[in-house]
């Protein structure tokens, strides 16, 4: 049963370490939904989610021009909210739900709270930490890893960055990063 999960995820553009029994496209819909708000801000369209136990606990879109801060990445955001609302630091039952591939901070992040698991709808070629540009999540050298599963709703991700490329001014998503910080 598992191996036939496996394939139809891979079918789908989907890889990683599936999960049949997460609902991997109800909670990357959060993080999407959060991405939609931060375009209508006129931020960088990242949404992410924190689900513990099939229960999201946290939700968040990119902050750092809003408050100042460089570290509010829509990740960390939710990391945060997710450890005030569970009153803990380490979310080793969580998964985290993201529009796009997080940065090394972030993916550090991540490692640090000791979260089980990395969803992810499209791939970073900028500064993705989790496999596109370098393999943070999953570095054999370090003492924490990632389960990372990427690629869902990834058209939807990709079409929300696409608009925010549009909405900025630029003519590629990668130029969205520096428009949009």
């Amino acid at each position: 049963m598992a191996g036939s999960w496996a394939r139809a995820a891979r079918r789908a553009g989907v890889s990683g370490l599936y999960d049949p029994a997460m609902n991997y496209e109800l909670f990357m819909g959060e993080a999407l939904a959060e991405a939609r708000v931060a375009l209508e801000q006129g931020k960088t369209p990242i949404g992410a989610v924190a689900v513990v136990n099939d229960a999201m606990v946290a939700r968040a879109h990119d902050r750092v021009a809003e408050t100042n801060d460089p570290t509010a990445h829509a990740v960390v955001v939710a990391l945060r909210e997710a450890s005030r609302k569970l009153g803990r630091s380490g979310l080793a039952d969580a998964t985290i739900f993201v529009t796009r591939e997080p940065c090394p901070m972030c993916v550090g992040a991540l490692l640090a709270c000791d979260v089980d698991a990395l969803v992810f709808a499209t791939g970073n070629p900028i500064d993705g930490a989790a496999g596109s540009v370098l393999q943070l999540a999953q570095d054999g050298r370090l003492a924490r890893r990632l389960k990372v599963v990427s690629g869902i709703r990834c058209d939807e991700a990709e079409e929300l960055f696409a608009q925010g490329a549009a909405g900025a001014g630029v003519s590629t998503p990668e130029k969205l990063n520096a428009a949009l910080g």
